[in-house]
Order: structure tokens, then C-alpha cells, then sequence
């Protein structure tokens, strides 16, 4: 077991320090929140069929944005994989002494601290929007612990993308058509009592709703989770197992 996590850092480790010497992703990451908060954000809060509660509709949506955040930047984590694949790096990492199951683990780890990275973003864009986010230690850490968690699982789901298509081109398309219907069919941007009923089911199997929910629980002031924080966190971390055992098989099959 110290094997395992002393190689899951290491490859951690290895993607941080891409992301220190690229000062110009903080910049980017920090667009797509800007527009959804402050241009969109702005318009659907004049929106009345929305309720969302006294808190407000710009406070109903930060969470949203940030785990839409998260989801959009893990989900394409995968066409990194199939970049080192192409440079001969994942055929290097197969042959070293660490498990399979530490190359995958470490890469969900990395992808949490652009995780890390967004939600730092969106706390300075609501703070800026007089946001009424709540700021004490263990509530700023909770929601970091959720980032955390639906980035390890949406950057292993993507990583599973990766070895099945295997090309930087397919992966593409497919992760454009799984990124939109993941967002809009869970409770990121409305109440899920708005969707229709079909809808409303699938936004219960979303692994997303879950995030939002957890994080807008834990990051609003006067938040509460619909599913409750053991509900939000069992199925996060159940779904994190599930395709992180999945990637590990499938890992080897991406040098095929």
C-alpha cells in the first residue's frame, strides 16, 4: 500500500509541474466561469419561472458553474493520455515498476488540482459578485474535498473514453457529446423539479448532480444537500471505484 501511493504522487507529481510552468491556464480556466457568472448568471436571474429560494439565483448557480467546471476540464483530461501515447510516454509508464492501478490513481489525482484550480477561481468571481458564499475553513475544505473527488471521477470516466477510441479526433466529438447532456441533465443551472419526469430520472443517475449538490450544500450560505451529504458523497465515491477499476483494466489497451 505505501508502494502504491508512493507511485500514484510521483505520476501526481509529474502533472503539477506541467501545470506550475503554465502560467496561461489559470487565465483560461478562468473565462468560461466569468461568462456563465457574469453574463448568463446575470440574464437568468431575471428569469422568474426559476425559484431557487431567498438565497438567490446567482448563488443557486456558483456551485453549478463550478462543478461544470470540473466536469468540462476532467472530461478532456483523457486527450492528454492520447497525446503521451503518441510521444511514446504511457508506453515508458507500462514498463516501470508501478502498478497499473497507481498510473490510473495518480492521474485522478492530478486532475484534482485543476480542480483545485477552478474552484479558487469561482470563490475570487463570487466574492467579486458579492456572492454570499460561505468562507469559514471547514465549509471552504468540504467543498475542496468534493472537487477533488468528482475530478478523480470524471478524469478516470475520460481516461476510459481515451482507450476505447484511442484517437485524438474521435475523442474529441465524444467528449463534446458527453460533457453537454451530463451538465444540462443534472441540477447545475435549475431545479431539477423544473425537468419533465424522463428527464428528471436521468439526472438522478447523473453522477453530477451529486457534485452540485454536495458542493451547493456546503458552499452557500444557507445551503442544504437535497440527497443528503452521505447520499452525494456514497454514490461519488461508488462511481469513482467503479470506473477507476475499469480504467486500470483498460489502461494497457491505449498502447494497443
Amino acid at each position: 500500500m505505501k508502494a502504491f501511493f508512493r507511485d500514484s504522487v510521483a505520476v501526481a507529481q509529474v502533472e503539477l509541474v506541467k501545470l506550475l510552468r503554465d502560467p496561461t491556464e489559470v487565465f483560461s480556466r478562468a473565462v468560461q466561469p466569468v461568462l456563465w457568472l457574469v453574463v448568463f448568471g446575470q440574464v437568468l436571474a431575471h428569469v422568474h419561472g426559476i425559484y431557487t429560494g431567498e438565497a438567490g439565483y446567482l448563488a443557486f448557480l456558483t456551485p453549478g458553474i463550478l462543478a461544470q467546471s470540473v466536469l468540462f476540464s476532467a472530461i478532456f483530461y483523457g486527450i492528454a493520455v492520447i497525446w503521451e501515447r503518441d510521444l511514446g510516454v504511457v508506453h515508458k509508464l507500462l514498463v516501470s515498476p508501478a502498478p497499473r492501478s497507481a498510473l490510473v490513481f495518480g492521474k485522478a489525482v492530478s486532475a484534482g488540482f485543476r480542480g483545485l484550480l477552478q474552484a479558487a477561481v469561482i470563490y475570487l468571481i463570487a466574492l467579486a459578485m458579492h456572492i454570499q458564499v460561505r468562507l469559514e475553513p471547514p465549509a471552504i475544505l468540504a467543498v475542496l474535498v468534493g472537487v477533488l473527488v468528482g475530478s478523480g471521477l470524471f478524469s478516470t470516466f475520460s481516461l476510459i473514453v481515451a482507450c476505447l477510441v484511442k484517437t485524438r479526433e474521435r475523442f474529441m466529438g465524444i467528449g463534446q457529446v458527453l460533457t453537454m447532456p451530463m451538465f444540462f441533465a443534472s441540477s447545475a443551472i435549475y431545479p431539477l423539479d423544473l425537468m419533465p419526469g424522463w428527464l428528471r430520472l436521468l439526472a438522478r443517475v447523473n453522477p453530477l448532480t451529486y457534485l452540485v449538490d454536495a458542493v451547493r450544500g456546503m458552499m452557500i450560505a444557507g445551503g442544504e444537500s437535497v440527497y443528503g451529504y452521505g447520499t452525494d458523497i456514497a454514490v461519488l465515491l461508488a462511481s469513482f471505484v467503479v470506473l477507476l477499476t475499469v480504467a486500470v483494466k483498460l489502461y494497457p489497451t491505449l498502447v494497443e
